[in-house]
């Protein structure tokens, strides 16, 4: 039986290998691609300093489809895109050192849709750290991931170690959206849970896509008495459980000091031991930020407070909320790691 075993985990351990040898393989020929597409758009743009007109991309692209009849990304379309690329990025020393670390479709995803460079930097680093799809990548650009994660109220700073900081920067958004629950405007917690787990796919898609369903209504048993939460969950980054909490009102104080039991408890009663502490997330409809800010601040347990909506509409004065450039560039850097600075 032991030698049985002793099979099983060294053919893991090779499997694990061949997972690893065909990851480094695909990112090795992505940088590659990248580098490639880095150097035709300059030398596209610099021809197009020179005054050399328009009509030289389409006599390139024909020329490089003749020669190169296997690759794809020839274009004239992509060639634009590659002069383009090379152009909006190369003066910029916080995204040049970050464009070969993400495959093409994202880029071209970033450059349409964000035009603020600290925005285009935020997003090739979540999809870096986080390994977001270019669906997810869409998804979070469409409901403002950016202006969410720079407004978010967590107390992360403060009860997380450092090594965990970084990774947890995106695990709060300011606000969630739901637009893809049919709820009525009046609705109750259990609706907004059952909703939740209805769709349980988007919902994970909306937090970012590093997150895991464990339960809802997770029980927890305290000598006679059970305790419920509402929605437990699991960040494969970050390691550890989460707490939510869903409430269809204001966000009251005395919410922090449940939520502040409930991670005490999974701490020391559920919590594996190769798992990290276990963080909380309070979801409302609505917050008054100062009292937010009180309220955490005499926490030691981590704990983030959102809230939802079920309308993709930004509000009107949100963008207005946002910190200013030098506050935005601080938090970008809260999470941004260059690669051989892993933790």
């Amino acid at each position: 039986m032991k030698l049985e075993e002793e099979q099983t985990e060294f053919i893991k351990e090779i499997k694990q290998k061949v997972r690893q040898s065909q990851y480094e393989a695909l990112k090795s020929v992505n940088v590659q691609l990248i580098s490639l597409y880095w150097e035709i758009g300059r030398a596209v743009s610099e021809k197009q300093s020179e005054n050399w007109g328009k009509a030289v991309v389409p006599t390139l692209s024909e020329e490089l489809q003749k020669e190169f009849p296997g690759m794809s990304g020839f274009s004239v379309g992509n060639i634009w895109l590659m002069a383009q690329f090379y152009t909006e990025y190369h003066n910029s020393e916080n995204l040049v050192p970050l464009v070969r670390e993400i495959s093409w479709s994202k880029h071209i995803t970033i450059m349409k849709k964000c035009k603020d460079y600290q925005e285009r930097q935020f997003y090739i680093t979540a999809v870096m750290k986080f390994g977001w799809t270019k669906n997810i990548l869409i998804h979070q650009i469409e409901n403002q991931a950016y202006e969410k994660y720079l407004l978010n109220q967590t107390n992360f700073e403060q009860t997380l170690p450092e090594k965990s900081r970084k990774q947890a920067a995106l695990t709060v958004k300011d606000e969630y959206t739901f637009d893809f629950l049919n709820l009525s405007d009046k609705h109750s917690e259990s609706q907004l849970e059952n909703a939740l787990i209805d769709n349980i796919r988007n919902f994970l898609s909306e937090l970012g896509g590093q997150f895991a369903y464990v339960d809802s209504q997770f029980k927890l048993q305290i000598d006679e008495k059970e305790y419920f939460i509402d929605l437990l969950l699991f960040h494969r980054q970050l390691q550890c459980l989460v707490a939510i909490e869903l409430k269809i009102g204001e966000f009251l104080p005395e919410y922090k000091g449940k939520m502040e039991f409930y991670l005490a408890v999974l701490n020391e009663k559920i919590k594996l031991p190769n798992e990290n502490d276990s963080i909380g997330i309070i979801i409302c409809k609505e917050k008054n930020r100062t009292v937010v800010e009180y309220s955490l601040k005499s926490s030691r347990m981590p704990i983030g407070v959102a809230t939802y909506t079920t309308s993709s509409t930004l509000p009107k004065n949100y963008r207005n909320l946002l910190p200013n450039n030098q506050e935005i560039s601080e938090r970008l850097l809260l999470f941004l790691e260059k690669e051989n600075k892993k933790e």
